[in-house]
């Protein structure tokens, strides 16, 4: 039984895009869009990852503590919605993978019915490459909201008094894949591109003590070095915290988004205003997009594809189970 503050499940069940953020081995964390899906039977906040780029999934199984942060009101269809940032335990599933897909089939399409509205199923049915998922639960320990998204004001907080929670599925047998894309090397054009037409931003950390947390973040500005921006009051950085910042966005009617995400260090901002911090970055995150414009996102989807369709069969192998076909309710 969902025991969260009744004001959140509404932004928790018609929220178009979460950012999820999980650790690295080394401490570092990546942040990604993704879009979220309220999970009444398990009392989870879920999001999923594909199956041919399944890095987010061994991050939290690795270190299943990840953050999401609400702080996206496109589509959303409410007043003032609150801005909220979940603290969480994240169990990876994938021992059924096709069960894994079958369910994304039917979610995607009812919480995003423009993503693949006019698309002959005959030719989706061609690309399990994709539509094969790992699901990623998140169990709430911590959730703190600004109602009306005002950051201004002191936040609520709701803390779980669970002590046990879900363990993944067993880790799949063998090496994980070299990754896909290579990151641009200029991340200083992509900063100007994020700056100028990605409205949404979020900041994640890892303080000195290991502890990843989120926020979102406001008056973004480019610098030299990256970037300046305010969080809300009464937080505080450490500086030399590694960090992540992502840029997105989406149309009001989903039909795909695009996305940057810039790792680096928290540093001292230069203007010395309270709450202010800067944000040098080290390197920018390969970036898989796919934007509204359909027309850009089919070339897209079809390049990648030709490089992700033959990972599909050595990860259905590494857990020992066929390739998942595309099926559509009927």
């Amino acid at each position: 039984m969902i025991s969260w503050p009744d004001e959140l499940i509404e932004v928790f069940d018609r929220s178009l895009t979460v950012t999820f953020t999980s650790v690295t081995k080394s401490g570092q964390p990546i942040s990604t869009p993704l879009t979220p899906y309220l999970n009444r039977e398990t009392n989870t906040l879920d999001v999923s990852t594909g199956l041919t780029y399944p890095t987010k999934a061994e991050r939290t199984r690795n270190n299943p503590l990840v953050t999401l942060v609400y702080n996206d009101p496109i589509g959303l269809g409410i007043s003032e919605p609150p801005v909220v940032v979940v603290e969480g335990h994240g169990a990876v599933r994938d021992s059924d993978l096709q069960g894994n897909l079958d369910r994304y089939i039917r979610l995607s399409s009812a919480k995003l019915p423009d993503a693949m509205k006019g698309q002959p199923k005959f030719i989706l049915k061609r690309f399990p490459w994709y539509f094969s998922r790992i699901w990623i639960e998140i169990t709430p320990i911590k959730i703190t909201w600004w109602p009306r998204g005002d950051l201004t004001c002191p936040p609520k907080s709701w803390t779980t008094d669970l002590s046990d929670f879900p363990a993944s599925d067993a880790k799949p047998l063998g090496a994980n894949q070299a990754p896909w894309l290579e990151p641009p090397d200029d991340w200083k054009t992509q900063a100007e591109v994020a700056i100028s037409r990605l409205g949404l931003r979020d900041l994640a950390f890892v303080d000195p003590n290991g502890q990843l947390f989120s926020l979102p973040v406001r008056e973004v500005t480019r610098q030299i070095s990256g970037f300046d921006f305010f969080v809300p009051p009464n937080f505080e950085i450490p500086n030399g915290s590694k960090a992540s910042l992502v840029f997105h966005d989406h149309p009001e009617r989903f039909t795909g988004q695009e996305n940057r995400t810039f790792l680096g260090i928290i540093a001292p901002s230069s203007t010395r205003d309270p709450g202010r911090y800067s944000f040098e970055v080290t390197r920018l995150l390969a970036d898989w997009s796919l934007p509204g414009n359909k027309l850009m996102a089919a070339k897209s989807f079809l390049s990648n594809g030709r490089k992700l369709a033959p990972r599909l069969k050595f990860e259905a192998q590494r857990r020992g189970q066929p390739i998942p076909k595309v099926r559509f309710p009927k």
